[in-house]
């Protein structure tokens, strides 16, 4: 099968697009040809993580496609069935933490970014029928982030205040998208005038220049809840923008890890800082359940064949994309 597959040295030097073996499934395994897939963040990561030695890898955590083989002992599918590719490892059940063991489909595992895909059984779930192939292969890692942001990490509810700096990236759309459905007023910031405008368009009440003093701009509303991705560059404005008792939750640091806080003034303003990753089969399950209620569907930026995947992975990484970058694998 053709593949995106990464091999040696470190970074887009060593990716190619090349035959790569496929396997057969064994018992609690299915196949899956594969239609359509996304491209996360994480997918530039591996890149870097990828040991000299290792063996070969494909890339690629999110997929959807249509069930072509089935191992011994499987009973929840069948040949024929359209399927979307739960990208989490060994995290079953809704919990505080991911368990000791949990890892992401698409490192060191062989992930989505081929022709076909074979994966435990209990890996995939039913494609939501609302969704067409493009929109379901680039939904599961970041909706599934995004609604555990949200909802298990950030308790939002109907008539908060919801803050989203660096609005553009697939989880950051899903998060507008799914706090908006439950009656949420949601800030974004960007640097980007276009970008601002793409998120009033989806629904966003404001939208603010990440330069600008967001305590003016918002004529000195505090806000409920803000979910952070972007890190060092922008977290002390964000904390300075929660109301007293309020909420960061944060599942990303794209601008630096470290950041400096004032725990005096952070104890006396009594404010929750939560972590969230990923989530669980059991919340990704939720997830396609409320997409379906409120017929969401992901913000699709642009889409590549696999043979397209420099442009692909160079456009992720200047952060040029409003919403989900896929591939279309297969008719």
């Amino acid at each position: 099968m053709k593949a995106i597959v990464h091999t040696s040295p470190k970074g887009m030097e060593g990716t190619a697009f090349q035959e790569f073996e496929s396997a057969e499934p064994k018992a609690g395994e299915v196949k899956v040809q594969l239609k359509s897939a996304g491209l996360n963040h994480r997918d530039l990561f591996v890149l870097t993580r990828h040991g000299d030695g290792e063996p070969p890898f494909v890339i690629g955590s999110d997929g959807a496609g249509v069930i072509n083989g089935v191992g011994a002992d499987v009973n929840n599918v069948k040949v024929g069935d359209e399927v979307i590719i739960n990208p989490g490892l060994g995290w079953h059940s809704k919990s505080p933490a991911p368990p000791k063991g949990f890892d992401i489909l698409g490192y060191p595992s062989n992930g989505t970014f081929a022709e076909e895909i074979v994966i435990t059984a209990n890996s995939v779930e039913p494609k939501p029928t609302h969704l067409n192939w493009a929109e379901a292969g680039v939904l599961s890692l970041a909706a599934l982030t995004a609604y555990r942001a949200l909802f298990t990490r950030g308790q939002v509810q109907e008539g908060q205040h919801v803050l989203l700096p660096g609005v553009g990236s697939g989880v950051i759309t899903f998060i507008l998208q799914f706090a908006k459905a439950v009656g949420a007023k949601v800030t974004v910031t960007s640097r980007s005038e276009a970008k601002r405008q793409q998120a009033l368009k989806l629904g966003a009440d404001h939208a603010i220049g990440s330069e600008k003093d967001w305590n003016e701009a918002l004529d000195g509303e505090k806000v409920d809840l803000v979910i952070e991705s972007v890190g060092a560059a922008t977290f002390e404005k964000s904390l300075d923008q929660v109301k007293k008792g309020g909420t960061v939750v944060t599942f990303g640091a794209s601008a630096g890890d470290e950041i400096k806080l004032d725990i005096r003034n952070f104890f006396y303003g009594q404010y929750n800082l939560l972590g969230s990753t990923m989530g669980s089969r059991e919340e990704l399950r939720e997830m396609l359940q409320f997409i379906e209620n409120y017929n969401i569907k992901p913000v699709l930026d642009k889409t590549y064949r696999l043979e397209e995947y420099e442009d692909a992975f160079n456009r992720l990484e200047a952060a040029e994309q409003f919403g989900k970058i896929g591939f279309a694998i297969s008719e």
